[in-house]
C-alpha cells in the first residue's frame, strides 16, 4: 500500500470542493496518498462517513517539499474554506 497521510480538520466558511458531490462543509477527513508515479490522490469524506470524494485538482505533483508537503497545503485550504480545491 502506498504511503499516505490523514487530518481531521474543520472546513472554513464555504468549505470543500470536490469531483463529485461539489461542496462539502463542516468536519471533514483529508486524505493525500503516493500514487508511486510522482504524484498524490487527494480524498475527503465528512469524518465519520463511509463515503469518500476526490478534492478538485487531484491528483497533484508531489514536490520537492514530498507527500508531507502536499498534505499540509491541502489541509490548510480546506480550514480556510472558499470551496477550496488542490493548490497549484
Amino acid at each position: 500500500m502506498p504511503p499516505e497521510l490523514r487530518s481531521e480538520v474543520t472546513a472554513g466558511p464555504g468549505g470543500a470542493m470536490t469531483d463529485e458531490v461539489g461542496v462539502i462543509t463542516g468536519d471533514l477527513t483529508v486524505v493525500t496518498a503516493d500514487q508511486g508515479d510522482g504524484t498524490a490522490r487527494v480524498r475527503i469524506q465528512y469524518t465519520g462517513a463511509d463515503e469518500w470524494y476526490e478534492l478538485e485538482g487531484s491528483p497533484a505533483r508531489i514536490t520537492a517539499g514530498g507527500l508531507a508537503a502536499v498534505h499540509r497545503a491541502v489541509v490548510d485550504a480546506v480550514r480556510v474554506g472558499g470551496a477550496a480545491h488542490l493548490p497549484a
